[in-house]
């Protein structure tokens, strides 16, 4: 049985760690609020967008080299974009992205990978340190975006993204990320990017009616503007809910060792006092066989 000291000394040690525990959890509360709302005023017209950016997709000629981000070309060249926090202390929250990604290398993307034709673009420090460690092929690293998120940051990057798919440096890019549900749930999503998914290929848009559209001024104009900033604005929801969810899985996890502490704590209480009131029997045992040694 470990001594009264020890058993106080740990007492001491998980008050403490329950202190920063709460502390953290209730600064990820107010963090939380601000990025949930900023994700779920974005998201109806995030999702608008993209349904009117398919049906303009599925309604241009797939032909029409000014129809560039829908091409359906032949995947030799593919970029991931797994996209992580740059902090710890929330769960799973990034080794489920990492993990995310190497399914989805090995099940969809491994003989791109084997030739040498797989890149990634990683967003958040835990990736990156991971993949970078690994001597994977990392073309960039955006870890500074969370720390000035706004649409102007994340639309430098959807830029370059747009402009490498044009280029045909890549044939295909996706983007890996936790989709916040709500505060303790969050749905890792593996979302394709570039080229725009057409409406017959969508899950969602499977049985919507096709779209017939007249164009003004031009269908050449409405591609060159449209479409770019449509993928801007895909591009950083995807970030906004990564955010919410991060805080989300980090206010998740402070709340569950804030718990824990408490539960050990309780524990250890228990046994200070088994231990004290066996310092105090053997006391009492000591001085009675004292005293009946004397009278003896």
């Amino acid at each position: 049985m470990p001594s009264l000291k020890e058993v106080r000394t740990r007492i001491t040690s998980v008050k403490s760690t329950q202190q920063i525990t709460s502390a953290m959890k209730l600064v990820a509360a107010s963090k939380l609020r601000k990025a949930q709302n900023a994700i779920l005023q974005m998201r109806p017209y995030a999702n608008k967008l993209k349904e009117i950016l398919q049906n303009l997709s599925a309604s241009l000629d797939v032909a029409d080299q000014d129809n560039v981000y829908s091409q359906q070309r032949k995947q030799d060249k593919v970029l991931l974009i797994p996209v992580s926090s740059n902090r710890g202390l929330c769960g799973a929250f990034n080794s489920n992205v990492i993990k995310a990604t190497l399914r989805t290398i090995d099940q969809k993307y491994k003989a791109q990978h084997k030739d040498g034709n797989l890149h990634l673009m990683t967003v958040g420090k835990k990736v990156t340190e991971y993949f970078s460690r690994r001597k994977y092929n990392i073309i960039e690293s955006h870890d500074e975006l969370f720390d000035d998120l706004n649409f102007e940051n994340a639309g430098i990057i959807a830029d370059k993204l747009m402009k490498l798919f044009a280029t045909g440096k890549y044939d295909r890019i996706d983007i890996i990320y936790n989709q916040f549900k709500n505060a303790a749930t969050q749905r890792l999503v593996v979302e394709q990017f570039l080229p725009v998914e057409p409406v017959e290929q969508s899950g969602q848009q499977a049985k919507a009616p096709k779209v017939d559209y007249i164009f003004e001024p031009d269908k050449e104009e409405i591609v060159q503007d449209l479409i770019p900033k449509s993928l801007k604005i895909q591009f950083y929801k995807s970030i906004l809910d990564s955010n919410a969810a991060e805080h989300g899985a980090r206010m998740t996890a402070m709340h569950q060792a804030t718990d824990n502490a408490q539960e050990l704590l309780r524990d250890l209480s228990i046994a200070y006092n088994k231990a004290r009131q066996a310092a105090i029997t053997n006391e009492i045992l000591e001085i009675v066989s004292g005293a009946e040694a004397l009278k003896g």
